[in-house]
């Protein structure tokens, strides 16, 4: 009797189990009951679609500034009562000289629980100005904040992202060391660009200040690892008169055995550039030391080269920096003051007990 009854208590549970498995919908998704109450501590089912948004996929702000990265999430179809989702910003910086391609967390926010991480703790928080807003506003930008950001949102088993690009408003110059051209291994590269308030420059960067007009035919390095420059008049020593004006590019080079110059991206400076007005000019330890007397400091490259391109730092004065170099800004074209193009116009590097003026910073 017992064996009899064995198929019909097989078919009576598969009935049963059948009736309450998660149905297939032809919008292809297959549904599943989580544990997500609706406000009540009631289970139901999670039969809508999460979308995760962005109406700007990339920001462009200034060093110093703070900006909003929007994100917005909601449901298909809409609806009622709170949810416990998870918010995840997460960042894949574009300027750095690392090889590292893992995105690194800046902020987790589950509720009215938050995290921040990094470099970016105290200056990052939801902007939260509606339901579903998940905006990662920054406070005060970094020069190294540039990059691709990921809105991530998790609710159950569904997770959905969107990512934002944050660009910095800024300037790329050609660099290279007091002993000449070509001295700067990758990481030399990395450190000359930092020490003169400046990161290496990207592919992008550099890109943009070639269709800008920027024409250099020394190759420097760049935030990837390749070796590039950028001519808008083909000639003989840059290339060849026969190529099309462009990126000239060696490709990727070996880090450490490998010199060239360096491009770097300097954006607006949070502080002011300034000529120190003075009767006498100042040998190299002098004008340091007049910049401290006045208040600030001696002026980096990157900020003279930020003050000339969004200031209009414009003076036919040759002055002292502080990387031993003596320079000038030409914003607009002078008699005597140089080339016909505006640009900030490099004397060189001349021994340090001569005597020219100073550029300050504060």
């Amino acid at each position: 009797m017992l064996n009899l009854l064995r198929p019909l208590l097989v078919v009576w549970m598969y009935l049963l189990v059948s009736s309450h498995a998660a149905p297939r919908y032809n919008n292809g998704f297959f549904y599943h009951d989580i544990m997500n109450g609706d406000g009540n501590g009631e289970i139901y089912f999670n039969g809508v679609r999460l979308h995760v948004e962005s109406p700007e996929p990339s920001v462009s702000a200034a060093r110093g500034s703070n900006v909003t990265l929007p994100c917005h999430y909601r449901y298909e179809p809409e609806i009622n009562g709170p949810r416990r989702t998870r918010v995840k910003w997460s960042w894949l910086p574009t300027n750095g000289a690392s090889t590292t391609t893992h995105e690194t967390d800046v902020m987790v926010a589950m509720g009215n629980r938050h995290r921040s991480y990094g470099s970016f703790q105290g200056r990052v928080r939801l902007r939260r100005a509606a339901p579903g807003d998940m905006s990662l506003v920054i406070k005060e930008l970094h020069l190294n904040d540039t990059g691709r950001y990921r809105c991530e949102v998790i609710d159950g088993l569904e997770d959905e992202s969107v990512t934002v690009e944050l660009e910095l408003r800024g300037v790329v110059f050609p660099y290279h060391s007091q002993k000449g051209r070509y001295h700067f291994n990758f990481l030399g590269a990395q450190r000359a660009c930092e020490e003169q308030d400046s990161t290496l420059a990207t592919f992008d960067q550099l890109f943009a200040a070639w269709e800008e007009g920027l024409d250099w035919c020394n190759a420097g390095w760049l935030a990837d690892g390749t070796a590039q420059y950028p001519i808008t008049t083909p000639r003989e020593p840059c290339g060849g008169v026969d190529l099309a004006p462009g990126l000239r590019s060696y490709g990727q080079r070996h880090r450490h055995l490998h010199h060239f110059d360096a491009f770097c991206f300097s954006a607006a400076p949070k502080g002011t550039v300034y000529f120190l007005k003075q009767p006498q000019k100042f040998n190299f330890t002098e004008a340091v030391a007049a910049c401290v007397d006045d208040g600030g400091h001696i002026a980096k490259v990157g900020q003279l080269y930020a003050a000339w391109r969004f200031m209009g730092l414009d003076l036919c004065v040759a002055g002292w920096l502080a990387d031993g170099s003596v320079r000038y800004p030409i914003a607009k074209v002078h008699p005597n003051c140089g080339p016909s193009e505006p640009g900030v116009r490099h004397v060189g590097f001349p021994p340090q007990q001569q005597k020219y003026s100073v550029y300050c910073y504060r």
